[in-house]
């Protein structure tokens, strides 16, 4: 993949490409550290407020990320970040944005056993706060930096990299880093991230998503996902009120027995967002989910929205764009101020994802797991940490978002795919790693440039 990438995506050269040398490195942290040899104990996921799946009650995998973190040894012989460039097969609009083309960058760790890692920073303006030049740099440098220190435990190689990379600011940047080295160590004792994060399910379920369009290119869009046994659908909204009436109106003519999420990027005030439901309600329909539906920073509006959505109409509201760490999910959590917490690897990084999951389980906060226009690389592994951990379900909600379950793909490489549609994923069914990755670079480039030529969006 090497090559494929830069051949495919840019003609830059990586930022950062650095090997191990042979004689030794300093501590990329001072402080003394043991590596243990790596051990078979049986993960110890925090509590879930929910009752037990049928597939959480099966005996998990043996090694659990919690116990890697502190046996397995990482010793880190190449690094590299890489842009990744990919044009997408059609727009895709959304309240705050207009996009065209990913501009993320991709990372490569290879461990000194020859297991190799991918991540992937995905990058979108105003969810994240780097641009693409920013975070190459940033992941340039923790790619030196892991490659000059010595070996040490997963846990603390982890923690280096939330040191170097902190806060908001460079989460996108971290969260990448953190994807590539965690897949080279599932990679190199050969488990599947699933199953390195708590081995729950190898499914995960999802929605369609449709960009704001038009009322006519959105009611093709609902009748094609119809066609291929999606119920429900996802429908960018906020920008208009009326014109997003209207789109759900369109949608229903031809997919009359859907089911809605609305997501508003921001999009609304709170007198907007309560309207469109009162709107929507003189039409019969209720959405599954309202997913942030006023800014960012609007805490009272989405309190207000939240109140009355499930007070009028038992509507769910999701708090995504208003989550971006520990410290706002707490105050989500405390001040109930949403129903749902989406997470995002890009705006949390991997270990800030599992702090925020961690807090929402235990005070009984029901959990999604959403994207922006990452690659497979940064949806697979998100799509793993989902059905690993198993707790990515709503069945608090009134409305289950459970059935929303139809399409399924296969990923046979894990999940180092890309799509260049990314905004459309489907349900996946995560297999074990089985088949070479030096197969998978080779395929990659043809790939990408096969599923954009011939217009598959949905990957």
């Amino acid at each position: 993949m090497d090559a494929s990438i830069s051949s495919s995506t840019s003609s830059s050269p990586p930022l950062c490409f650095a090997h191990k040398p042979s004689y030794p490195r300093p501590l990329l942290n001072p402080t003394p550290r043991v590596a243990c040899r790596l051990r078979a104990i049986s993960p110890s996921p925090s509590p879930s407020p929910y009752p037990p799946t049928p597939q959480q009650q099966q005996p998990m995998e043996a090694f659990g990320f919690d116990a890697l973190k502190e046996t397995f040894s990482v010793d880190v012989a190449a690094a590299e970040a890489r842009p990744l460039n990919v044009p997408l097969a059609a727009p895709f609009t959304i309240a705050s944005s207009r996009l065209e083309a990913v501009a993320n960058v991709a990372v490569r760790v290879e461990l000194s056993s020859g297991a190799v890692g991918w991540g992937e920073a995905p990058l979108h303006h105003p969810v994240t706060a780097e641009d693409q030049p920013t975070a190459l740099a940033a992941v340039g440098r923790a790619c030196a930096a892991l490659v000059a220190a010595r070996s040490a435990p997963l846990g603390a190689v982890l923690q280096d990299v939330a040191d170097a990379l902190p806060g908001h600011a460079f989460a996108s940047a971290r969260a990448g880093v953190e994807m590539a080295v965690i897949d080279a160590v599932a990679n190199s004792i050969r488990i599947p991230l699933w199953r390195l994060f708590g081995g729950a399910s190898n499914t995960v379920t999802t929605d369609m998503t449709i960009p704001i369009v038009t009322p006519n290119e959105a009611a093709q869009l609902a009748a094609k996902y119809r066609g291929q046994g999606f119920q429900t659908l996802k429908l960018k909204v906020g920008k208009n009120l009326n014109s997003d009436i209207e789109v759900l109106k369109a949608i229903r003519l031809v997919h009359p027995d859907c089911s809605f999420i609305l997501d508003a990027n921001q999009g609304y005030t709170a007198n907007q967002a309560i309207e469109v439901l009162d709107r929507l309600n003189e039409m019969g329909v209720t959405p599954v989910l309202f997913e942030q539906p006023v800014h960012r920073d609007d805490w009272q509006g989405l309190r207000e929205v939240s109140v009355a959505a499930m007070e009028k109409y038992r509507v769910a509201v999701a708090a995504d764009e208003s989550c971006r760490g520990l410290h706002d999910a707490q105050k989500i959590i405390h001040g109930n101020l949403a129903h749902v917490i989406n997470i995002k690897l890009a705006k949390l990084g991997v270990l800030g994802a599992l702090e925020v999951i961690d807090a929402a389980r235990k005070a009984g906060i029901a959990l999604m797991i959403g994207g922006m226009i990452e690659t497979r690389i940064a949806m697979g592994f998100a799509g793993h940490l989902a059905a690993g951990l198993g707790c990515f379900r709503l069945d608090n909600c009134e409305n289950s978002l459970q059935k929303r379950l139809l399409v399924k793909i296969l990923l046979t490489w894990t999940h180092l795919f890309y799509c260049p549609k990314i905004q459309c994923t489907v349900a996946m069914k995560l297999l074990d790693l089985s088949t070479s990755l030096r197969m998978l670079e080779a395929m990659a480039v043809s790939f990408i440039w096969t599923t954009i030529m011939d217009g598959n969006e949905d990957g």
